[in-house]
């Protein structure tokens, strides 16, 4: 299934931008959905992620009570909804999805399905 992302731009330090996840017109089936991001010169970040059964989310330290993982009722797009941006949220933001759910959701090795990734700028 290929993943687009979408969403991304340039906003102000405070500001909010939705990144938006779609699979090409199907169901986001998989029950491991995640959003990771890498900066220039930084390994691929763990960001989000959703059990997709058990409708639990999971969040890294540094954008939790910021950003939130959602999935529509029509499981056709995941999205990441960020508040409160901070210069050090820039990097490019990748979707991505495993068939099952892992214990290890913040490892980008676990996945096996990625999206084209959408750049966001936060600027100071």
């Amino acid at each position: 299934v290929q993943l687009q992302a979408s969403g991304g731009g340039l906003v102000q330090a405070g500001g909010s931008l939705r990144l938006s996840c779609a699979a090409s017109g199907r169901t986001l089936s998989s029950d491991s959905l995640g959003w990771f991001r890498q900066a220039p010169g930084k390994e691929r970040e763990f960001v989000a992620a959703i059990r997709s059964t058990m409708n639990r989310k999971y969040y890294a330290d540094s954008v939790k009570g910021r950003f939130t993982i959602a999935r529509d009722n029509s499981k056709t797009t995941l999205y990441l909804q960020m508040n409160s941006l901070k210069p050090e949220d820039t990097a490019v933001y990748y979707c991505t999805t495993r068939l099952n759910w892992n214990t290890q959701y913040y490892n980008p090795a676990m996945y096996n399905n990625w999206g084209q990734g959408t750049l966001v700028t936060v600027s100071s």
